[in-house]
């Protein structure tokens, strides 16, 4: 029978030295398990900081909706500038025209809003074209349409009632001795999808100016 050569016995400083590594795995483990529940830690961390970097800067605005309109900085509240309002017809146009409220009190700078209303009397579709003017007539350089109905066509059917806003801005730098401008609209019949090939006694060119009325022009 072979016998097996017999082993040394362990020595005290081996001993000491498998225990030390054994500590040494041990500290390590519990450190890479610190520094791990860290970095998810900060990761996690990184969601809000990252939406309030975004709300600060503005980078995300392009797919969050913003709800804050941009307040108008130029408005001049130190006065207040009354618009009026007049409509007019050329003869040959069977519609009705009027502006729902006869005037509007506007601090310059700021976005009024008005609406006129048209309706077509004819017993067929008819097509106008709303010229502007002004008075005084130097206050056109200082009237700013934002959304008018004078800048198209404006085709009724037989018997159709229309509102139609118009959005503007008096200029803050108009003259300080204009406190009143009068804004008027002439329609004039033009020729439209349901006048295509009709005769030219249809249709009225409209001229490049109209005099606004004078009596209230102040």
């Amino acid at each position: 029978m072979i016998e097996r050569a017999a082993q040394p016995p362990a020595s005290p400083a081996d001993a000491s030295t498998g225990a030390s590594v054994v500590a040494d795995n041990r500290v390590t483990l519990r450190k890479l398990l610190v520094v791990t529940a860290m970095m998810f830690g900060f990761g996690f961390a990184l969601v809000p900081f990252y939406e309030k970097l975004c709300e600060v800067t503005g980078i995300n605005r392009i797919v969050k909706r913003d709800d804050h309109q941009p307040a108008n900085t130029q408005v001049d509240t130190s006065r207040s500038v009354t618009v009026e309002f007049d409509a007019n017809l050329r003869s040959n146009l069977p519609w009705t025209f009027k502006p729902l409220e006869g005037s509007l009190k506007v601090h310059p700078g700021e976005i009024g809003t008005v609406i006129y209303e048209v309706s077509n009397v004819a017993g067929r579709a008819v097509t106008g074209q709303a010229i502007p003017s002004y008075g005084p007539m130097l206050a056109g350089q200082f009237f700013r349409k934002i959304e008018c109905f004078c800048f198209d066509k404006q085709e009724l059917a037989a018997g159709e009632t229309r509102q139609m806003p118009i959005a503007f801005v008096v200029d803050p730098s108009l003259p300080a001795d204009v406190n009143t401008i009068t804004l008027s609209f002439t329609f004039f019949e033009v020729a439209g999808r349901s006048q295509a090939g009709s005769s030219p006694l249809a249709t009225a060119s409209a001229p490049a100016t109209v005099a606004a009325p004078q009596s209230k022009i102040q």
